[in-house]
């Protein structure tokens, strides 16, 4: 990565997308320090992440203020049951036993899987192993939660359920969330803005209205299939906005029709 500057604010939820290889997971595993502390590389420049310098810390020093979960969910599930696998961490950071009980509980009921808490990984969906992955670290209660890519193993369906979830965590609880996603059909509807990284470098950094643009697609992001129709709407002479969802698109068409 190179000449990198960003800012994100507590409580936005906020979309890192770009074409493979541009530096996305880079970027997300310097804010918990695997990068330099686990992968290695030389890191310069000022990273602050919830109010702490991470240069000298440890990933598990950032852990309790940064939760990452991995692209994919195998990589973090490994006990013999989802109620011990959601409860590692907290086990990890010595969490009082009556805390850590009352932690795991709520970390399951929030993500839907209350009900599987003796069920073993290896018998759950893809979707329920993400939202396993999820609600352990939601248990740990980090303010930051990073998600590289967390629907790429999923159905369509399934995608969308995990999403919603962690859309509605991060309005409930005030979680300031950063999610690495190529299927912005199903995440752009959430989000508070949208950074496009190329090469390594941030390229665009907005709304999501105002990225989504001529700009990104030649990029090489895959825009929302609603936002590329008003884009052949606008170049046969139509006076459309720029809509991300469905929703919006269709407030616009009937504006357009009643003119």
């Amino acid at each position: 990565m190179e000449n990198v500057s960003i800012s994100i604010e507590k409580g936005e939820f906020v979309i890192l997308t770009g074409p493979s290889g541009c530096g996305k997971t880079t970027l997300c595993r310097c804010l918990n320090g695997l990068i330099p502390n686990f992968y290695s590389g030389d890191l310069t420049g000022d990273l602050e992440v919830d109010g702490v310098n991470v240069s000298g810390k440890t990933t598990a020093e950032l852990a309790s203020h940064v939760g990452f979960v991995f692209q994919n969910p195998e990589n973090q599930l490994f006990s013999l049951s989802v109620e011990r696998d959601v409860g590692f961490g907290l086990e990890n950071m010595g969490v009082p036993r009556e805390e850590a009980i009352e932690r795991v509980q709520w970390a399951m009921r929030a993500t839907g899987i209350f009900d599987l808490r003796e069920k073993a990984p290896y018998e759950l969906s893809g979707g329920q192993q993400q939202r396993a992955a999820i609600a352990g670290i939601l248990a740990m209660r980090p303010n930051i939660l990073v998600l590289d890519e967390p629907t790429s193993f999923l159905d369509p369906k399934s995608a969308e359920e995990i999403v919603a979830v962690i859309a509605k965590l991060s309005d409930d609880i005030g979680l300031t969330t950063l999610l690495v996603e190529h299927r912005l059909d199903i995440v752009s509807r959430y989000a508070n803005r949208v950074i496009v990284m190329d090469s390594g470098r941030v390229e665009l950094n907005g709304a999501p209205s105002e990225v989504y643009n001529d700009r990104a697609r030649l990029i090489g992001v895959g825009l929302p299939r609603v936002t590329m129709l008003f884009h052949l709407l606008r170049t046969e002479g139509f006076d459309v906005t720029n809509p991300i969802t469905v929703e919006q698109a269709s407030v616009d068409l009937r504006r357009l029709l009643t003119k």
